[in-house]
């Protein structure tokens, strides 16, 4: 059994066929989804699609790059979201100068609440890191210790060591399968097991062979086997622990 922590079910590339992808997925051994929400529009796809499905949870936030695009109203609706019962966690949130490189402090500033929200409500935050790694560090170091994901994770060992410092598990996706990928690759034989989540980031990011292939919650078992070698382990021992971590840290027990 796998946990496929961070996949957009709710994008559009997957949206109109979601029975399809979930059933694809499911018959791969990936038994339990978390849909992450990012604006308004994918908050409320993400429910939806977890109300609909019973291995099916979400998570709501607003994204970094959807910061400049705020209407009034926008915090209050995914803080009530929040309390929907198949709601599992705050984000996908943090903070991205790739994309929004003229809006650093409006991120940082709902970064900051949305870290707020989820210590009050006792949930843990996915967080999105892009060419931003030691404001992202700045800012989660402030409310430390927390509870919560380095989604995707991209950056060094080095920083992943003090983001795992601050009590947060690392995620690893289709990158870590990626032949010329030595950062993830390194990252992953670090994370200590019981920190370690795995997901897809579908329809993005889709590993080796299907790389720039559209991605979907079918392919979570070659990262777990591509993590599984890189740590010198097996695959059972990826899947087993990376289960339990997600059950855990997501209240799916």
């Amino acid at each position: 059994m796998l946990i496929d922590t961070h996949v957009h079910l709710n994008n559009d590339a997957l949206y109109e066929n979601v029975e399809h992808y979930i059933k694809k997925a499911t018959d791969e051994g990936v038994k339990t989804f978390i849909v992450i929400g990012y604006n308004p529009m994918m908050n409320e796809r993400a429910i939806k699609i977890a109300e609909t499905y019973e291995n099916v949870y979400a998570s709501v936030g607003m994204h970094p790059t959807y910061v400049k695009d705020m209407q009034k109203g926008d915090v209050e609706l995914f803080t009530k979201q929040l309390s929907h019962p198949k709601v599992k966690a705050v984000g996908e949130c943090g903070l991205d100068y790739h994309w929004d490189k003229e809006n650093p402090e409006a991120q940082k500033e709902m970064f900051a609440k949305q870290i707020e929200l989820s210590k009050a409500l006792d949930m843990p935050i996915s967080i999105h890191m892009r060419d931003a790694t030691e404001d992202t560090y700045n800012v989660l170091k402030a409310f430390a210790p927390v509870k919560g994901i380095m989604h995707c994770y991209s950056g060094s060992k080095e920083y992943a060591e003090r983001f795992l410092d601050l009590g947060l598990h690392i995620s690893l996706g289709g990158p870590v399968t990626f032949k010329n990928a030595k950062k993830p690759k390194e990252v992953a034989k670090i994370v200590p097991l019981d920190k370690l989540l795995i997901e897809t980031d579908a329809p993005f990011l889709a590993p080796h062979p299907y790389r720039g292939k559209q991605n979907d919650s079918s392919y979570l078992p070659l990262i777990a086997q591509s993590i599984a070698e890189l740590k010198n382990t097996d695959y059972e021992t990826i899947a087993k622990h990376t289960t339990q971590n997600a059950k855990k840290l997501f209240g799916l027990e």
